[in-house]
């Protein structure tokens, strides 16, 4: 009964609390019954699924809200190949474009209204930001805060300078206490991310609650998916690195029991660029998040195609534990922030590392850092996939858009569901004069198209955006009819020479095997079939070539950056 797992998460996270009255409490913000049962184990997900990642308006128009030109995207030229769709943040918001917000409950006039959000989600998926660990200063909480009133000035997590914070994991340089002035005097806030982003004190039960009548108010609205961002920071002890603290997972695990206690099935999905031993624990005992970000797959992806060595991404991935049931991992090659570093600490040397940022800062990317025992180090690498992926760490050359290609193709064959970032799919380039204007790397990854330009470059054969977007949804298309792509299905890393990389996939029925090798070079390579295991009882096909493979033949010719997938069975 869900009132006696909600007692035992209560008393761990708040024990000094009243747990049946704050059970109560939980209950009635999430208007759910505390008798509920859990439902019985239903079907996630399956190899149709896919996501599409975007900001409200990166698609402008004269005619339409920024909300409906997104839908209209969808519609007109993804309709049959994505799924889902994650919508960054699309509420009122003062800075750090939308992750500082001003309001949990509203969405922002210019980009539409809770219609269009409510529209989005009645043919996708849809995925919403639940922004929980930090609020704009202008956020009503905090102007509470500063007047001394209720509640705010119980939701604003405040520390004392003289307290130990030496251990405190920081994503940015900035100052992590700001003083402000209040009605009781000076306080100092916390502020994991910037001065403008009061992180919130879930050491207050009724801020909890706060968050959980706010993900009721979103499922209501059409949302299925959160996106629970940066969240390995929610709670903070002093003497502590305040990072993944044991009532952080407390809370999610919480929160997972609540959503699975539903009729419509909602997901979980947590935000934590960090090292990948940190990342997985986010699954839990399959108690936590449904899905977690593959943080380290964009880094060790870029560094192989970059490279034309395979050696780090290979070792990770056979490192990498199959997923617990009901959990998988969310694949994605590019965000709307940089391709983050931590992800790869102990799995890319730091010379690979300095070698791959020399050579994206060569194609006209940047590097934000961050504050790491007294000094600034390597945070993140700020670029265009596309403009990431120009060339080698050799130079630019003639190779750009197979390379590309290749490496949406590696990252939509992987176990678990893919998500394009629609830069990618538009074939971005760096964008410096949204950066200049913005002030910031990450607005060079964040370019504003119009439809009209979109429209053009959809038409245009010989435009990039055109050679890209439509052998992607190609391949997309092909990849839904693959029961060896379904999220959970068995992944095996091949060994193969140097310059390829490869990975078999096998349904959960047991009838399909599906073999996918991409060269990751600029020269031609022989594969050899006989590393594969071909077993000649077989019929084999390519399923991206269409051709048959005989394994008589024994070696295959992969022409740069050319992916296959060879399979037993064609959808």
């Amino acid at each position: 009964m869900l009132k006696d797992i909600l007692s035992r998460h209560i008393e761990f996270i708040y024990p000094h609390s009243n747990s049946s009255t704050l059970v109560e409490k939980i209950c009635e913000s999430f208007d759910i019954s505390p008798t509920t049962e859990n439902k019985a184990e239903r079907d996630y997900w399956d190899e149709n699924d896919s996501f599409l990642i975007t900001y409200g308006d990166t698609i402008l128009s004269e005619d339409k809200h920024p909300l409906q030109n997104i839908h209209k995207f969808l519609g007109d030229y993804l309709e049959k190949a994505i799924t889902g769709v994650h919508i960054l943040p699309y509420f009122p918001f003062t800075s750090d474009d939308g992750f500082a917000v001003s309001d949990y409950r509203a969405v922002r006039a210019d980009l539409g209204d809770w219609e269009d959000i409510k529209d989005i989600g009645e043919n996708y998926r849809l995925m919403s930001d639940v922004v929980i660990n930090h609020a704009s200063t202008s956020h009503e909480w905090f102007k509470q805060f500063l007047s001394d009133e209720k509640p705010g000035r119980h939701y604003i997590k405040t520390s004392d300078p003289s307290e130990d914070h030496a251990l405190v994991t920081r994503p940015r340089p900035s100052p992590l206490l700001i003083p402000f002035q209040t009605t009781a005097g000076e306080k100092h806030v916390w502020c994991t991310f910037g001065a403008d982003q009061a992180d919130l004190d879930f050491s207050n039960p009724d801020l909890l609650c706060e968050f959980i009548s706010l993900m009721r108010f979103y499922i209501n609205k059409g949302i299925r998916v959160f996106r629970l961002d940066a969240v390995g920071f929610l709670w903070k002890e002093n003497g502590t690195n305040c990072l993944h603290l044991p009532q952080t997972h407390e809370i999610i695990k919480l929160i997972r029991t609540l959503v699975d206690h539903l009729e419509d099935t909602i997901l979980l999905i947590t935000e934590t660029n960090v090292p990948n031993h940190e990342n997985l624990q986010y699954f839990g005992n399959g108690n936590e998040a449904h899905v977690i970000y593959n943080f380290s797959l964009p880094p060790l992806l870029v560094h192989a195609l970059l490279t034309g060595r395979s050696t780090y991404l290979r070792r990770w991935m056979m490192a990498m534990p199959p997923s617990q049931d009901g959990c998988t991992l969310f694949n994605f090659s590019a965000s709307h922030d940089g391709i983050g570093l931590r992800p790869v600490e102990g799995l890319l040397p730091e010379d690979e590392i300095a070698k791959m940022i020399d050579t994206i800062m060569g194609f006209g990317g940047r590097v934000t850092m961050r504050s790491y025992e007294g000094r600034e180090v390597p945070y993140e690498m700020n670029t265009t996939l596309f403009s990431a992926l120009k060339g080698t760490i050799h130079g630019e050359d003639n190779f750009h858009v197979a390379r590309f290609i290749a490496s949406q193709t590696i990252m939509m064959s992987l176990e678990g569901i893919p998500a394009f970032y629609i830069q990618s799919l538009l074939a971005s380039e760096n964008d410096e004069a949204r950066a200049g204007q913005a002030g910031h790397n990450r607005a060079l990854n964040r370019t504003q198209w119009s439809g009209e330009d979109i429209d053009a470059a959809m038409s245009d054969e010989n435009s990039p955006l055109f050679q890209i977007f439509y052998e992607l949804k190609n391949r997309l298309e092909i990849r839904k009819k693959q029961k060896a792509f379904h999220p959970d299905a068995t992944q095996f890393t091949l060994h193969l020479k140097p310059g390829m990389f490869g990975f078999w996939r096998q349904s959960l029925d047991r009838k399909q095997s599906l073999f996918v090798v991409t060269n990751i070079t600029h020269e031609e390579k022989l594969l050899s079939l006989r590393d594969m295991n071909l077993y000649q009882q077989a019929q084999w096909k390519d399923l991206l070539s269409n051709t048959i493979v005989d394994p008589s033949d024994e070696v295959l010719t992969l022409s740069p950056y050319q992916s296959i997938w060879i399979t037993n069975v064609s959808g």
